[in-house]
């Protein structure tokens, strides 16, 4: 597989996810285990050259996906720390925070 179909659909599952925890106080654990644990092993697949490039959104997304698991499961559950293990940099404060401008706004 191409590495940009590669990319999307790594990106388009953490999105996903972010929708699926967002405010949700009921989940489907097994689903969220298999789709966590298909995450982490997209992400650990990526080349270090693009994780370099596109961390800073992935921190976003997942960083806002952690704060609602951590509301909903609690911020030691594994599959919230297995999603924060994914962010590097900068934790959004709440699963609200969208503070970035993205590229194709003026």
């Amino acid at each position: 597989m191409h590495l940009f179909a590669q990319l999307y659909e790594f990106a388009a599952s953490a999105g996903a996810l972010e929708g699926y925890v967002y405010r949700r106080e009921e989940v489907d654990m097994k689903a969220l285990t298999n789709w966590i644990g298909n995450l982490k092993a997209a992400y650990g697949l990526l080349p270090q050259e693009v994780l370099q490039e596109v961390q800073p959104s992935i921190d976003q997304t997942l960083g806002r996906a952690w704060k609602s698991l951590a509301l909903g499961l609690g911020q030691d559950h594994d599959l919230a720390q297995t999603v924060k293990s994914m962010v590097k940099g900068w934790l959004p404060e709440t699963a609200d925070d969208f503070q970035k401008r993205k590229w194709f706004q003026e």
